[in-house]
Protein backbone atom coordinates (compact mmCIF):
# COMPACT_ATOMS: atom_id res chain seq x y z
CA UNK A 1 0.00 0.00 0.00
CA UNK A 2 1.12 3.54 -0.76
CA UNK A 3 0.43 6.49 1.50
CA UNK A 4 -0.50 10.08 0.80
CA UNK A 5 -0.83 13.14 2.98
CA UNK A 6 -3.64 15.61 2.23
CA UNK A 7 -3.10 19.28 3.10
CA UNK A 8 -4.94 22.54 2.68
CA UNK A 9 -2.97 25.39 1.10
CA UNK A 10 -3.22 27.65 4.12
CA UNK A 11 -1.01 30.70 4.43
CA UNK A 12 1.85 30.97 5.03
CA UNK A 13 2.93 28.94 2.02
CA UNK A 14 6.21 28.03 3.71
CA UNK A 15 4.22 25.97 6.22
CA UNK A 16 2.62 23.88 3.46
CA UNK A 17 6.01 23.30 1.86
CA UNK A 18 7.48 22.31 5.23
CA UNK A 19 4.72 19.75 5.82
CA UNK A 20 5.21 18.36 2.32
CA UNK A 21 8.91 17.87 2.97
CA UNK A 22 8.09 16.10 6.23
CA UNK A 23 5.68 13.82 4.38
CA UNK A 24 8.42 12.74 1.99
CA UNK A 25 10.88 12.29 4.84
CA UNK A 26 8.46 9.98 6.64
CA UNK A 27 7.91 7.79 3.58
CA UNK A 28 4.68 9.13 2.09
CA UNK A 29 4.60 8.63 -1.68
CA UNK A 30 2.00 11.33 -2.47
CA UNK A 31 1.25 14.85 -1.33
CA UNK A 32 -2.30 15.91 -2.14
CA UNK A 33 -3.88 19.32 -1.54
CA UNK A 34 -7.33 20.85 -1.64
CA UNK A 35 -7.93 22.92 -4.79
CA UNK A 36 -10.29 25.77 -3.91
CA UNK A 37 -8.90 29.06 -5.17
CA UNK A 38 -10.97 31.36 -2.94
CA UNK A 39 -10.64 29.48 0.34
CA UNK A 40 -6.94 28.63 0.06
CA UNK A 41 -3.75 29.60 -1.74
CA UNK A 42 -3.10 28.49 -5.31
CA UNK A 43 -1.90 24.85 -5.18
CA UNK A 44 -0.07 24.70 -8.50
CA UNK A 45 2.25 27.50 -7.43
CA UNK A 46 3.03 25.57 -4.27
CA UNK A 47 3.58 22.33 -6.21
CA UNK A 48 6.46 23.94 -8.06
CA UNK A 49 8.20 24.83 -4.82
CA UNK A 50 7.41 21.45 -3.22
CA UNK A 51 8.79 19.55 -6.20
CA UNK A 52 11.90 21.72 -6.18
CA UNK A 53 12.49 21.01 -2.49
CA UNK A 54 11.83 17.24 -2.61
CA UNK A 55 13.16 14.28 -4.59
CA UNK A 56 10.50 11.55 -4.77
CA UNK A 57 7.05 12.64 -3.69
CA UNK A 58 4.24 12.94 -6.24
CA UNK A 59 1.95 15.98 -5.98
CA UNK A 60 -1.58 16.72 -7.11
CA UNK A 61 -5.01 18.09 -6.14
CA UNK A 62 -7.65 16.24 -4.17
CA UNK A 63 -9.48 17.35 -6.16
CA UNK A 64 -9.61 19.83 -9.03
CA UNK A 65 -12.64 20.27 -11.28
CA UNK A 66 -13.52 21.16 -14.90
CA UNK A 67 -15.46 24.32 -14.04
CA UNK A 68 -13.01 26.76 -12.43
CA UNK A 69 -9.95 25.94 -14.55
CA UNK A 70 -9.48 25.88 -18.31
CA UNK A 71 -8.69 22.29 -19.25
CA UNK A 72 -5.80 23.10 -21.59
CA UNK A 73 -4.23 25.41 -19.00
CA UNK A 74 -4.53 22.65 -16.39
CA UNK A 75 -2.85 20.17 -18.73
CA UNK A 76 -0.11 22.67 -19.58
CA UNK A 77 0.60 23.16 -15.89
CA UNK A 78 1.11 19.44 -15.35
CA UNK A 79 3.25 19.05 -18.46
CA UNK A 80 5.39 22.00 -17.39
CA UNK A 81 5.88 20.63 -13.87
CA UNK A 82 6.77 17.23 -15.31
CA UNK A 83 9.34 18.74 -17.67
CA UNK A 84 10.90 20.74 -14.86
CA UNK A 85 10.92 18.10 -12.10
CA UNK A 86 10.34 14.72 -13.74
CA UNK A 87 7.01 12.92 -13.94
CA UNK A 88 5.92 13.51 -10.34
CA UNK A 89 2.40 14.87 -10.76
CA UNK A 90 -1.05 13.33 -10.55
CA UNK A 91 -4.48 14.79 -11.25
CA UNK A 92 -7.36 14.11 -8.88
CA UNK A 93 -10.58 15.48 -10.36
CA UNK A 94 -14.30 15.57 -9.68
CA UNK A 95 -17.41 17.51 -10.64
CA UNK A 96 -16.57 20.36 -8.24
CA UNK A 97 -17.46 21.16 -4.65
CA UNK A 98 -16.12 24.09 -2.61
CA UNK A 99 -14.24 25.66 -5.52
CA UNK A 100 -17.51 26.21 -7.37
CA UNK A 101 -20.07 26.39 -4.56
CA UNK A 102 -18.34 29.03 -2.41
CA UNK A 103 -19.04 31.58 -5.15
CA UNK A 104 -22.55 30.32 -5.91
CA UNK A 105 -21.68 27.94 -8.76
CA UNK A 106 -22.73 24.37 -9.34
CA UNK A 107 -20.84 21.13 -10.02
CA UNK A 108 -20.42 20.21 -13.67
CA UNK A 109 -22.29 17.43 -15.42
CA UNK A 110 -20.74 13.98 -15.68
CA UNK A 111 -20.54 14.45 -19.45
CA UNK A 112 -18.37 17.54 -18.94
CA UNK A 113 -16.24 15.70 -16.40
CA UNK A 114 -15.74 12.81 -18.83
CA UNK A 115 -14.66 15.13 -21.65
CA UNK A 116 -12.32 17.12 -19.41
CA UNK A 117 -10.57 13.95 -18.22
CA UNK A 118 -9.84 12.99 -21.82
CA UNK A 119 -8.56 16.43 -22.83
CA UNK A 120 -6.38 16.95 -19.75
CA UNK A 121 -4.91 13.45 -19.87
CA UNK A 122 -4.09 13.50 -23.59
CA UNK A 123 -2.45 16.92 -23.55
CA UNK A 124 -0.55 16.28 -20.31
CA UNK A 125 0.75 13.00 -21.74
CA UNK A 126 2.26 14.87 -24.71
CA UNK A 127 -0.42 13.61 -27.10
CA UNK A 128 -2.74 15.47 -29.51
CA UNK A 129 -6.41 15.82 -28.69
CA UNK A 130 -9.56 17.14 -30.31
CA UNK A 131 -10.74 20.08 -28.24
CA UNK A 132 -13.41 22.61 -29.12
CA UNK A 133 -13.27 21.74 -32.80
CA UNK A 134 -9.48 21.87 -33.10
CA UNK A 135 -6.62 19.42 -32.80
CA UNK A 136 -4.34 20.64 -30.02
CA UNK A 137 -0.92 19.47 -28.85
CA UNK A 138 1.84 21.07 -26.83
CA UNK A 139 4.77 21.37 -29.29
CA UNK A 140 7.21 21.74 -26.42
CA UNK A 141 6.11 18.69 -24.44
CA UNK A 142 7.67 15.24 -24.85
CA UNK A 143 7.52 12.31 -22.46
CA UNK A 144 5.19 13.90 -19.93
CA UNK A 145 3.13 11.34 -17.99
CA UNK A 146 -0.03 12.05 -16.00
CA UNK A 147 -2.60 9.74 -14.44
CA UNK A 148 -6.08 11.10 -13.79
CA UNK A 149 -7.89 9.76 -10.71
CA UNK A 150 -11.57 10.52 -10.25
CA UNK A 151 -13.38 11.27 -6.98
CA UNK A 152 -16.90 9.83 -6.99
CA UNK A 153 -19.78 8.71 -4.77
CA UNK A 154 -22.97 8.28 -6.84
CA UNK A 155 -23.75 5.30 -9.10
CA UNK A 156 -23.28 7.15 -12.39
CA UNK A 157 -20.06 8.81 -11.24
CA UNK A 158 -18.73 5.45 -10.05
CA UNK A 159 -19.55 3.96 -13.46
CA UNK A 160 -17.72 6.79 -15.23
CA UNK A 161 -14.72 6.21 -12.98
CA UNK A 162 -14.56 2.54 -13.90
CA UNK A 163 -14.93 3.36 -17.58
CA UNK A 164 -12.26 6.06 -17.98
CA UNK A 165 -10.21 6.79 -14.84
CA UNK A 166 -6.69 5.70 -14.01
CA UNK A 167 -7.68 5.66 -10.35
CA UNK A 168 -10.66 6.01 -8.02
CA UNK A 169 -10.59 8.40 -5.04
CA UNK A 170 -13.06 7.40 -2.32
CA UNK A 171 -13.25 10.10 0.32
CA UNK A 172 -14.22 8.02 3.34
CA UNK A 173 -12.84 4.95 5.12
CA UNK A 174 -16.06 3.12 6.04
CA UNK A 175 -15.32 -0.53 5.25
CA UNK A 176 -18.81 -1.55 4.12
CA UNK A 177 -19.32 1.50 1.91
CA UNK A 178 -15.80 1.14 0.50
CA UNK A 179 -16.48 -2.48 -0.46
CA UNK A 180 -19.67 -1.49 -2.29
CA UNK A 181 -18.11 1.46 -4.12
CA UNK A 182 -14.92 -0.36 -5.11
CA UNK A 183 -17.06 -3.19 -6.44
CA UNK A 184 -19.15 -0.72 -8.45
CA UNK A 185 -16.05 0.79 -10.06
CA UNK A 186 -14.58 -2.60 -10.88
CA UNK A 187 -17.81 -3.88 -12.42
CA UNK A 188 -18.01 -0.76 -14.58
CA UNK A 189 -14.41 -1.19 -15.70
CA UNK A 190 -15.03 -4.81 -16.64
CA UNK A 191 -18.21 -3.89 -18.53
CA UNK A 192 -16.20 -1.31 -20.48
CA UNK A 193 -13.67 -3.97 -21.52
CA UNK A 194 -10.98 -2.78 -19.12
CA UNK A 195 -8.94 -4.76 -16.63
CA UNK A 196 -10.59 -3.84 -13.29
CA UNK A 197 -7.25 -4.11 -11.56
CA UNK A 198 -5.90 -1.36 -13.81
CA UNK A 199 -8.01 1.18 -11.92
CA UNK A 200 -6.03 2.10 -8.80
CA UNK A 201 -8.00 2.61 -5.59
CA UNK A 202 -7.28 5.44 -3.14
CA UNK A 203 -9.20 5.79 0.11
CA UNK A 204 -8.85 9.29 1.56
CA UNK A 205 -9.96 10.12 5.10
CA UNK A 206 -8.77 11.95 8.21
CA UNK A 207 -6.04 10.10 10.07
CA UNK A 208 -5.30 11.04 13.68
CA UNK A 209 -2.96 9.06 15.93
CA UNK A 210 -3.75 9.44 19.61
CA UNK A 211 -5.68 8.12 22.62
CA UNK A 212 -8.09 10.97 23.46
CA UNK A 213 -10.94 9.68 21.31
CA UNK A 214 -13.41 12.47 21.97
CA UNK A 215 -10.83 15.10 21.07
CA UNK A 216 -9.87 13.23 17.90
CA UNK A 217 -13.53 12.89 16.90
CA UNK A 218 -14.16 16.58 17.47
CA UNK A 219 -11.11 17.46 15.39
CA UNK A 220 -12.28 15.26 12.49
CA UNK A 221 -16.06 15.76 12.63
CA UNK A 222 -15.81 18.29 9.79
CA UNK A 223 -15.15 15.41 7.40
CA UNK A 224 -18.60 13.94 7.86
CA UNK A 225 -20.00 17.36 7.02
CA UNK A 226 -17.94 17.54 3.84
CA UNK A 227 -19.01 14.06 2.73
CA UNK A 228 -22.58 15.02 3.59
CA UNK A 229 -22.55 17.65 0.83
CA UNK A 230 -22.00 14.97 -1.78
CA UNK A 231 -24.43 12.54 -0.16
CA UNK A 232 -27.12 15.22 -0.13
CA UNK A 233 -26.69 15.58 -3.90
CA UNK A 234 -27.00 11.81 -4.31
CA UNK A 235 -30.13 11.63 -2.17
CA UNK A 236 -31.68 14.48 -4.15
CA UNK A 237 -31.04 12.56 -7.37
CA UNK A 238 -31.69 8.94 -6.34
CA UNK A 239 -33.73 9.16 -3.14
CA UNK A 240 -32.72 7.94 0.32
CA UNK A 241 -33.71 4.35 -0.54
CA UNK A 242 -32.32 4.31 -4.06
CA UNK A 243 -29.18 2.91 -5.61
CA UNK A 244 -26.73 3.74 -2.83
CA UNK A 245 -26.17 1.98 0.52
CA UNK A 246 -28.47 3.09 3.32
CA UNK A 247 -25.40 3.26 5.55
CA UNK A 248 -24.24 6.20 3.44
CA UNK A 249 -27.53 8.09 3.31
CA UNK A 250 -28.99 7.65 6.80
CA UNK A 251 -26.54 9.90 8.58
CA UNK A 252 -27.50 13.12 6.74
CA UNK A 253 -31.06 13.10 8.13
CA UNK A 254 -30.22 15.89 10.57
CA UNK A 255 -28.20 17.96 8.12
CA UNK A 256 -29.39 21.58 8.13
CA UNK A 257 -27.10 23.16 5.54
CA UNK A 258 -23.45 24.03 5.06
CA UNK A 259 -21.24 27.11 5.17
CA UNK A 260 -18.39 26.71 2.70
CA UNK A 261 -16.39 29.37 4.50
CA UNK A 262 -15.84 26.71 7.20
CA UNK A 263 -15.15 23.96 4.68
CA UNK A 264 -12.63 21.37 5.85
CA UNK A 265 -12.06 23.06 9.19
CA UNK A 266 -11.93 21.46 12.62
CA UNK A 267 -14.78 22.92 14.67
CA UNK A 268 -17.02 23.42 11.64
CA UNK A 269 -20.36 24.48 13.13
CA UNK A 270 -22.31 22.86 10.28
CA UNK A 271 -21.10 19.36 11.14
CA UNK A 272 -23.00 18.97 14.41
CA UNK A 273 -25.28 16.37 12.82
CA UNK A 274 -22.29 14.02 12.36
CA UNK A 275 -22.33 11.47 15.19
CA UNK A 276 -19.33 9.94 16.90
CA UNK A 277 -20.19 6.64 15.23
CA UNK A 278 -19.97 8.22 11.78
CA UNK A 279 -16.63 9.85 12.61
CA UNK A 280 -15.26 6.49 13.71
CA UNK A 281 -16.55 4.77 10.56
CA UNK A 282 -15.44 7.43 8.08
CA UNK A 283 -12.03 8.22 9.60
CA UNK A 284 -9.06 6.33 11.03
CA UNK A 285 -8.46 7.30 14.64
CA UNK A 286 -6.62 5.82 17.59
CA UNK A 287 -3.42 3.99 18.36
CA UNK A 288 -0.99 2.81 15.68
CA UNK A 289 -2.37 -0.70 16.14
CA UNK A 290 -5.92 0.51 15.47
CA UNK A 291 -4.76 2.31 12.33
CA UNK A 292 -2.98 -0.82 11.13
CA UNK A 293 -6.05 -2.98 11.72
CA UNK A 294 -8.30 -0.78 9.60
CA UNK A 295 -5.68 -0.20 6.92
CA UNK A 296 -5.16 -3.96 6.55
CA UNK A 297 -8.92 -4.37 6.10
CA UNK A 298 -8.85 -1.72 3.39
CA UNK A 299 -5.92 -3.45 1.71
CA UNK A 300 -7.96 -6.67 1.64
CA UNK A 301 -10.63 -4.75 -0.30
CA UNK A 302 -8.04 -3.83 -2.91
CA UNK A 303 -7.08 -0.34 -1.75
CA UNK A 304 -3.75 0.67 -3.29
CA UNK A 305 -3.28 3.95 -1.42
CA UNK A 306 -4.49 5.50 1.80
CA UNK A 307 -4.37 9.30 1.81
CA UNK A 308 -4.69 10.81 5.25
CA UNK A 309 -6.36 14.18 5.66
CA UNK A 310 -4.37 16.24 8.17
CA UNK A 311 -6.88 18.99 8.93
CA UNK A 312 -6.42 18.73 12.68
CA UNK A 313 -4.08 19.82 15.47
CA UNK A 314 -1.71 16.84 15.32
CA UNK A 315 -0.30 16.93 11.80
CA UNK A 316 3.40 16.45 12.46
CA UNK A 317 3.07 13.74 15.08
CA UNK A 318 0.56 11.77 13.05
CA UNK A 319 2.93 11.83 10.07
CA UNK A 320 5.83 10.83 12.32
CA UNK A 321 4.00 7.83 13.75
CA UNK A 322 2.96 6.77 10.26
CA UNK A 323 6.56 7.02 9.11
CA UNK A 324 7.95 5.09 12.06
CA UNK A 325 5.26 2.50 12.85
CA UNK A 326 2.65 2.20 10.11
CA UNK A 327 4.10 2.76 6.63
CA UNK A 328 6.98 0.29 7.17
CA UNK A 329 4.45 -2.40 8.17
CA UNK A 330 2.37 -2.02 5.00
CA UNK A 331 4.99 -0.76 2.54
CA UNK A 332 8.13 -2.76 3.33
CA UNK A 333 10.14 -1.07 0.56
CA UNK A 334 9.43 2.42 1.94
CA UNK A 335 12.52 4.35 2.97
CA UNK A 336 11.79 7.04 5.52
CA UNK A 337 14.40 9.68 6.18
CA UNK A 338 15.32 10.47 9.76
CA UNK A 339 13.94 13.93 10.59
Amino acid sequence: MQFGAVLQCDAPSARTVHLAKLAEAYGFSHLWTFDSHILWQEPYVLYSRILNDTKRITVGPMVTNPATRDWAVTASTYATLNEAYGNRTICGIGRGDSAVRVSGGRPTTLATLRESIHVIRELANSRPVEYDGRTLQFPWSAGSELDVWVAAYGPKALALTGEVADGFILQLADLDIAEWMIGSVRRAAEAAGRDPAAVKICVAAPAYVGTDYQHMRDQCRWFGGMVGNHVADIVARYGANGQVPQALTDYITGRQGYDYNEHGRAGNTHADFVTDEIVDRFCILGTPEEHLTKLRRLAELGVDQFAGYLQHDNKEDTMRVYGEKIIPQLTPAATAVQV
